[in-house]
This record gives structure tokens, sequence and C-alpha cells, in this order.
């Protein structure tokens, strides 16, 4: 089963999960890191997740693949919070983000940069708006993006 099709079946399996738990299912990913694979589920929830929401997601997820034992691959499954700088990628992710300072990643370099930093106005028409410091607002189409993430500002 090749890793977009594991990918979505993890997500159906997990989404009742998480909605029953009060749970966002932020990602799913099904990565090969050197010999061994990797089925990793990020979540989180209003107020942050806890090690107790992993673990209680993590083993409901784990006996729902068990059963329907649909891998065929070995791979070790890791539930945990996306992190600081989490990436962005539904659109109600651009929705409830928007106002934030984000960081883009591009596949091509524009004025010369691979990396953009900006106020996220949203995700229109398959676009992403950045607004910089200077005002000036920028649009550059969703799939030209390899990356969108909070940025961490200290």
């Amino acid at each position: 089963m090749g890793q977009n099709k594991v990918e979505k079946l993890v997500e159906e399996i997990v989404k009742p999960i998480t909605d029953d738990e009060n749970i966002e299912l932020v990602d799913v990913e099904f990565k090969k890191e050197g010999p061994i694979r990797y089925l990793r589920v990020f979540i989180d929830k209003e107020g942050g997740i806890s090690l107790d929401d992993c673990q209680l997601v993590s083993k409901q997820i784990s006996a729902k693949l068990d059963e329907l034992d649909s891998i065929e691959e070995s791979y070790f499954l890791e539930v945990s919070s996306p992190g600081l700088d989490r990436p962005l990628k539904k659109e109600s992710d651009f929705i409830k983000y928007e106002g934030k300072i984000v960081e883009l990643k591009l596949y091509k370099p524009i004025e010369g940069s691979k990396r953009i930093e900006g106020e996220l106005i949203g995700l229109f028409d398959g676009k992403i708006s950045i607004k910089f410091e200077d005002d000036k607002v920028l649009e550059i189409e969703k799939e030209q993006v390899a990356l969108t993430r909070l940025a961490i500002k200290f």
C-alpha cells in the first residue's frame, strides 16, 4: 500500500476517534527514515495536548489498525502535538491562524528567496496572502509552497 493510501486510511480511522475526544486531527504522515517506517499522527486541542491525550489516542488507533491489519509493512506509531511551529495544511488552519506570523518555504525562489515570512492574511482561491511589515501584500499559489508553518518569535 502506497504512502498516500496509508495516510488516507489512517486519517479515516483516526478522525472519529479524535472527534469523540474533542481533539483536532492536524496531520498524518507515513514516512520511511533509513530502514524504519514511521506512522505519525499529529493532534491538538484548545489549551494544548497532554501526554495522556497522546496515549489515549495512540491506544485507540493501535487497536483499530491491528483489527484491520491493512498496513503490510512494519512501522512505529507516534502520536504527538504538531509543536509550536505547526504546519498549516488544511483550509481551516489558514482561517484559524489568520493574523499570525507564518513562514513559507517555496519550491522556487521569489525575488531571490525560497523563504518568506509575514502576517497571514488568508487562503483565497488557492493563493496564500501574506502581508509584510511595510504593508506590502504578496499572493502566492499554494501549489508553489512546499511548507507553510507558524513562525516562532522569541
